[in-house]
């Protein structure tokens, strides 16, 4: 699992909330850490911020969709753009579950044991 977001204190939250629901959780601090840092991670889920510097949610989706050695990997998009247009988006990228802040964790914690789920039963 594969916490990324340039929020410190959102980062620790939902990293601290997967923890506890029995989640191996690394984190990243932006799109570019996050593919930096994928190879070595070998996550089955990604939890990614839309807005960030460097590369932001939708350029790194994008590319780890892309890419055949990390196309298989499950993407949440977590974002505070609530747009549909931006829904859209994020979905159009082949991202798994979009989730717009503030969100409930409760609900964070169901769609990535749901996604990791469905993962491990492909395998």
């Amino acid at each position: 699992m594969l916490v990324v977001d340039d929020d410190e204190v959102i980062r620790q939250l939902i990293a601290v909330n997967l923890t506890l629901e029995g989640f191996e959780v690394e984190t990243a601090y932006d799109g570019q850490d996050c593919l930096d840092r994928v190879a070595e991670v070998d996550p089955d889920v990604i939890t990614l911020d839309v807005m960030m510097p460097r590369m932001d949610g939708w350029e790194t989706a994008t590319r780890l969709r892309t890419d055949e050695d990390t196309s298989h990997i499950r993407v949440v998009l977590i974002t505070a753009r609530a747009q549909e247009d931006d829904r859209r988006r994020g979905l159009g990228t082949g991202v798994d579950a979009y989730l717009t802040k503030p969100f409930d964790p409760a609900e964070l914690i169901q769609i990535v044991r749901d996604l990791a789920t469905r993962d491990s039963s492909a395998a």
